[in-house]
């Protein structure tokens, strides 16, 4: 067996707008909301891409084309959000076509949420090659009851279930709850402001830093 890491497709779901953290610093101009949220989803967005591990980063996305362009400058491809919610946006990327499209080579898929300022590339690395030996795998959020990645290998139907109490439905679907300590930069998702003061003080990427600069 080759030691060379499996090569996944990453999907990430990205909210385009403030509405996508409405319980974040609900005080906060809703355009520096909107702004975070970009800058979240291109930090995550970076650690991704400097991973051996990830072969390609569909983003799904609402979000401006400045935005856009700025998420494909880092090797994304982007998909069109279909208005449906988060798992609908998930589906969207899952079944994005491959260009060129290559049956042959079918490749193991992630889906990961774009509200992980503080994501490292080594973190990545860790859960990814941890969920190659997994046909579902499943990473809870830093409160143990949300998702922030869900794995499947190739052949192995990824569906998503996030939403509120959803690492309990991926682990009753079959999902392995991954081996990632409780301080990794994979479970540090940020929905309020309690959690926004908790990623600083682990340390952002430089495009959140930028935004609340």
């Amino acid at each position: 067996m080759s030691d060379s890491p499996l090569s996944w497709t990453v999907v990430v779901p990205v909210k385009g707008t403030a509405d996508g953290k409405s319980r974040m610093a609900p005080a906060l101009d809703p355009e520096l909301r909107a702004k975070l949220v970009e800058a979240f989803a291109l930090d995550a967005v970076a650690a991704l891409a400097a991973s051996p591990h990830v072969g390609r980063v569909v983003v799904v996305t609402d979000a401006a084309a400045a935005v856009a362009r700025s998420l494909r400058a880092l090797g994304a491809d982007i998909v069109p959000d279909p208005g449906r919610g988060l798992n609908a946006a998930v589906r969207a990327g899952i079944a994005a076509p491959r260009e060129p499209a290559d049956p042959s080579a079918e490749p193991p898929v992630a889906a990961l949420l774009g509200d992980l300022p503080c994501l490292t590339t080594s973190d990545v690395d860790d859960a990814l090659a941890q969920a190659s030996v997994h046909p579902l795998a499943v990473v809870p959020d830093a409160a143990g009851t949300g998702t922030t990645l869900i794995t499947a290998l190739p052949g192995v139907r990824l569906e998503p279930r996030f939403g509120a109490g959803s690492a309990a439905r991926h682990r009753a679907a079959g999902h392995v709850v991954l081996d990632i300590d409780e301080r990794s930069t994979l479970r540090l998702d940020v929905d309020t402001e309690t959690d926004l003061e908790a990623a600083l003080a682990r340390g952002v990427g430089a495009n959140t830093a930028r935004a609340l600069r």
